[in-house]
């Protein structure tokens, strides 16, 4: 027989028994799930058509291989394989190889493993490889040949960057490995695979550098994504539900990106990325507050002009989770610190409205939270259209009408620009969902209630964790040497360590200029 041959290897059905008596194997519509693959060319064909039964894109192959004329099928999913290589670097061979060559099969395609369960088998049709039967054989070649529709690497829509790479994670994890490789090409970057789900075994893969990350930190995550009893993981948000530690929490435990160049720096600093096949984002933990206001864009500009970047999005943060809050808390109740001649101001711009001051600002965050969800949903030049036109048109509206008042309008203006500062879309989230609470409690106890909310939240961060590493690191529990990158950003050749909250087994950062300056 020609050379791929050689890889399969006549064995008698009495192998696959087992010694001792076992028990009922599980059935499929009459036929054992664990039966081996047996000689019988139209016998295997029969029971793999019987399990695809229904799908209308199943294609069998049948030919005589060379050079004796073997009976033989490849069985393949039409949409999930590339066409050329089934044709050209498969079926080529096998139909027109002489006797005289001794070509090896597994060179002219990806790969080419031998199998002999029935679970294999079926698995690797639906994962787009090709499967070869040959008459008289217990075993049929799982025939790298993959070729679903793929999209092309764009820069990321989400997370825009002025100075950094316009490469963006795909939808197929083996390219978003190796998009990340381009960053690290270092040996001690590791890839482990685990499949997840009953019926959909998605691919999740975790990256890290074996000899930095912490060992701890690997198995808890490993034993997470192994441990999970689902049908099916769709994309990588499911996988951040499933495994985070507070599923209460408002707060995103864990970071996800599609820029492999933040991956890169986030791995390169003793974190785990896990990629999930499908799905064009990227997760990385464990994650800690103060990262969700990092920027891609910090480490490429001047030090000086990213701290003062960063301070913008702290403060951002204030105004968006407490500028609403402190409006109603003051006009409200505590009006007596507003000067004079601002709250006559105020008074006169509220004179015709019906509403309370809680009821005005529920009223406009509601509204703008919808037209927010609108621009989104809507093709990009018209969702442009409707944020911009529909914020103008209502909102001046609203006070010709006398619904809400002109300070409300401007509150609630600066609170959505403030929200689009936050370079985390969860983060964001989460901020503008706290908002509500916020009102809620200034309309009730006033300023007393803001310091209520406040306390509450910052309680809350600092008895959080992602991964079992402390999430408000490194303020709780303070680190000093990790403050270089936190609330400013120092010079990179001051960063010497790496975060001490990722328990890295080698917390000096490597490299010539690390030095002093």
């Amino acid at each position: 027989m020609f050379g791929f041959m050689k890889m399969f290897k006549p064995k008698r059905y009495s192998r696959y028994r087992r010694s001792a008596a076992p028990a009922a194997p599980a059935e499929t519509n009459g036929m054992a799930d664990d039966a081996p693959v047996g000689p019988d060319l139209n016998g295997n064909l029969a029971r793999l058509k019987q399990s695809f039964r229904n799908a209308t894109d199943l294609v069998v192959r049948r030919f005589l291989a060379a050079p004796d004329k073997t009976p033989a099928a490849l069985v393949y999913l039409d949409g999930l394989t590339d066409k050329n290589a089934v044709l050209n670097n498969v079926l080529r061979n096998l139909i027109y190889e002489r006797a005289d060559r001794d070509v090896d099969f597994r060179t002219s395609v990806g790969g080419a493993v031998a199998a002999a369960s029935w679970p294999d088998i079926e698995h690797a049709v639906l994962s787009g490889q090709s499967v070869l039967f040959v008459d008289g054989h217990f075993e049929a070649l799982l025939i790298d040949t993959q070729g679903w529709p793929q999209r092309a690497i764009e820069d990321p829509q989400l997370e825009a960057s002025l100075k950094g790479a316009h490469q963006g994670f795909v939808e197929t994890a083996i390219q978003n490995v190796a998009l990340i490789r381009r960053y690290i090409p270092n040996r001690e970057l590791q890839v482990k695979k685990i499949n997840v789900g009953a019926r959909g075994k998605a691919a999740v893969y975790i990256i890290y550098l074996a000899d930095v990350a912490s060992p701890e930190l690997l198995a808890e995550l490993e034993k997470r994504i192994s441990g999970l009893n689902v049908d099916n993981v769709i994309n990588t948000g499911e996988l951040a539900e499933l495994i985070e530690d507070n599923p209460y929490s408002p707060f995103p435990q864990f970071l996800l990106t599609e820029r492999p160049d933040s991956v890169a720096s986030q791995i390169l600093q003793g974190r785990f990325a896990v990629i999930v096949d499908r799905s064009p984002a990227v997760l990385v933990a464990p994650a800690t507050f103060i990262a969700f206001f990092q920027s891609v864009d910090d480490y490429s500009t001047r030090w000086l002009v990213a701290s003062f970047i960063r301070l913008l999005r702290y403060g951002a943060l204030f105004i968006a989770m407490f500028l609403p809050a402190l409006y109603v808390a003051l006009i409200s109740f505590n009006y007596e610190v507003i000067p004079m001649e601002m709250f006559f101001s105020i008074a006169e711009t509220r004179e015709r409205v019906p509403f309370s001051p809680v009821m005005e600002a529920l009223l406009m965050e509601i509204t703008l939270e919808m037209m927010r969800e609108a621009g989104i949903r809507l093709p990009a030049p018209i969702g442009q259209t409707v944020g911009i036109v529909g914020g103008i048109v209502i909102g001046q509206a609203a006070v010709q009408a006398g619904i809400v008042s002109n300070i409300m309008v401007i509150i609630v203006a600066l609170t959505a620009i403030a929200s689009f500062i936050v370079p985390s879309y969860d983060m964001g989230a989460a901020i503008r969902l706290l908002r509500f609470p916020m009102m809620l409690l200034a309309a009730t106890f006033g300023l007393v209630g803001l310091v209520i909310g406040w306390a509450t939240v910052l309680a809350h961060l600092v008895g959080l964790t992602s991964l079992g590493a402390p999430y408000g690191s490194p303020l709780a529990p303070f680190r000093f040497t990790d403050l270089k990158d936190t609330l400013v950003r120092f010079p990179i050749w001051t960063m010497i360590t790496r975060p001490k909250s990722m328990e890295t087994t080698q917390s000096v950062r490597q490299g010539k200029n690390r030095g002093k300056r």
